[in-house]
């Protein structure tokens, strides 16, 4: 890691930090970038054929006799050519549209792989936040445990309770503790797959901020669709791939049109390696150009050039027909997100209820059990009651963002942060 990278490590990473940092330096955003440079090269070369090509030769043949203009057996030859390509049955024209439309495909893909680290980053920080949710919730029921067992024991101690009750809380306890540890870990799990996706070293002490929320989300389905179809860019490359697929039909019958080039030629002949030509007999020159334009033209080729372009307009077909089934799961990803979001937001509302009333039914328990009127496991029941809520109030809080990570992604939209829409 360069030194700008490691000084932009300091500081809290909230969400869209972290995603921000992943589009600037995650392996794979460097290598869709190499890709698309490659994609701008391949259209100005292709851009390039159309201007006139010069090449030269410089050589010297031998002749069993002299030859009949130096009156010696050798002869040096130096010549130039420029060849300007006129018309090549649309072929340029094709190859150079092909081209830019490759390079608009690979700005779309550019775009499809952006989507796809955000939602990737998204879904790794919401993971990571909703374990840490689980060890508050686990050290809490470590904490409830614990001072249930010093009660208990208390109990035990001078004769109020029996062995059984004491023996059950430490069981209980031990089961919390080891939650605890399982959730601490997840948490460094997390960590570490962040730290990667963000192309951080594993060991950096990164901090990383936030907790999970509730974000409104208030758009129709129709107006999701519309937005999908709108600016989804794996509809933009399956348009790109029917037009690249029309230009190598335009290319395929180029065949059936003449090649049509302009050339002008500069020759030079002599009898040594410097082409000077004072060999040659006074009435012969050793130098001269020319100029010309030429059409040539395969006139039959038992139907290969035919059928090749009967190939790819098969090819165009099948491009449409990709691109419509694209389109279908563009729909049902937008409609399956909003399903879930949906799903999530009314587990949420469920879930927080839920916690209030297993903190009041656990506060309960503990107030009967030390007034000599509950059991320890009312108690112990009611604390993995409390647990069990709090477990699924993360749960749903995380699966609401995932869910809304993912319908942005099938919008085709970049909400970093995972702000509401006003």
């Amino acid at each position: 890691m360069d030194k700008d990278s490691a000084e932009n490590l300091s500081g809290p990473f909230d969400l869209e930090r972290c995603v921000q940092r992943a589009l600037g330096y995650n392996p794979n955003m460097q290598s869709i970038r190499a890709q698309l440079r490659g994609a701008e090269h391949g259209q100005r070369s292709a851009l390039g054929k159309f201007g006139p090509t010069l090449s030269g030769t410089y050589g010297y043949t031998f002749y069993n006799r002299d030859y009949q203009y130096s009156g010696k057996d050798g002869d040096w030859v130096a010549s130039l050519n420029l060849t300007q390509p006129i018309f090549q049955g649309f072929n340029l024209l094709a190859n150079w549209q092909k081209a830019k439309l490759n390079r608009e495909s690979t700005e779309a893909s550019l775009t499809n792989v952006e989507l796809t680290l955000i939602e990737s980053v998204q879904s790794n920080y919401l993971s990571l936040l909703k374990a840490r949710m689980d060890v508050k919730s686990a050290e809490d029921s470590v904490a409830r445990l614990e001072s249930q067992l010093k009660v208990t024991s208390a109990f035990y101690e001078v004769g109020l309770r029996p062995k059984a009750e004491v023996l059950d809380a430490e069981v209980d306890l031990a089961t919390a503790r080891q939650d605890l540890l399982q959730a601490r870990n997840s948490v460094s799990i997390q960590t570490t797959q962040l730290n990667t996706l963000l192309n951080i070293p594993l060991e950096a002490p990164i901090q990383y901020v936030g907790e999970l929320t509730y974000t409104p989300f208030g758009l129709t389905l129709k107006e999701c669709l519309t937005r999908a179809y709108d600016h989804r860019p794996d509809l933009l490359m399956g348009e790109k791939s029917v037009e690249m697929a029309q230009k190598d039909v335009t290319m395929s019958e180029s065949s059936f049109y003449p090649s049509v080039n302009g050339h002008w030629d500069y020759v030079t002949r002599g009898d040594d390696a410097g082409v000077n030509g004072s060999g040659y007999r006074s009435e012969e020159s050793g130098e001269y150009w020319t100029a010309g334009v030429d059409a040539s033209m395969d006139i039959f080729q038992w139907g290969a050039d035919y059928y090749e372009s009967k190939q790819y307009d098969e090819m165009v077909k099948q491009m449409q027909a990709d691109l419509e089934n694209t389109r279908l799961n563009a729909g049902f990803e937008v409609k399956s997100a909003i399903l879930n979001l949906q799903e999530a937001a009314d587990r949420i509302s469920v879930a927080k209820k839920s916690v209030v009333a297993a903190e009041e039914a656990y506060r309960m328990a503990v107030a009967r059990y030390q007034a000599q009127v509950g059991t320890n496991t009312d108690v112990l029941n009611a604390q993995e009651r409390l647990s069990m809520a709090e477990a699924q109030l993360s749960q749903a809080l995380a699966d609401y963002g995932t869910a809304l990570s993912a319908l942005y992604v099938a919008m085709g939209e970049k909400n970093l942060g995972l702000k509401e829409i006003k």
